[in-house]
């Protein structure tokens, strides 16, 4: 576990502080997944898609985000408006890798009360990179 956590740490650190596109960020967790698991395949829209519809607790990422993340949600015990999650529809998402991690480890202890892998995370960015629908 210690170990998983210092190698995110120093992925962290290797990350600038801004990423250039969404798509860079999601090649670091696809880079980072594969010094985790040898056999990870790379990532997976439809894993995503899977992923972040699924009942992983008492929710799943779209009770806030929606079933189509390229349109607003609302948080499902607070009521505040969520805007787009995926970079098609929000150009702002993704940029910054420290506040995706933020993101990230907030949202998976949410959801699935531990953190989620590198892999889960390049498959749910793969997702919604690949969202089309709209507002």
């Amino acid at each position: 576990m210690f170990h998983r956590f210092a190698m995110a740490i120093a992925l962290l650190a290797a990350l600038p502080a801004k990423a250039d596109t969404p798509q860079q960020l999601l090649d670091r967790y696809a880079a980072q997944a594969r010094t985790e698991v040898a056999a990870y395949p790379g990532p997976s829209a439809s894993a995503g898609n899977r992923f972040f519809h699924a009942r992983h607790s008492d929710w799943s990422c779209a009770s806030c985000h929606t079933a189509d993340p390229s349109t607003p949600g609302k948080h499902v015990v607070t009521g505040k408006p969520i805007a787009p999650l995926a970079p098609t529809a929000n150009a702002q998402r993704f940029r910054d890798p420290a506040r995706v991690e933020k993101w990230f480890k907030r949202n998976c202890s949410d959801t699935l009360r531990r953190t989620c892998t590198s892999a889960e995370k390049a498959d749910v960015l793969a997702y919604l990179l690949s969202a089309k629908g709209g507002a």
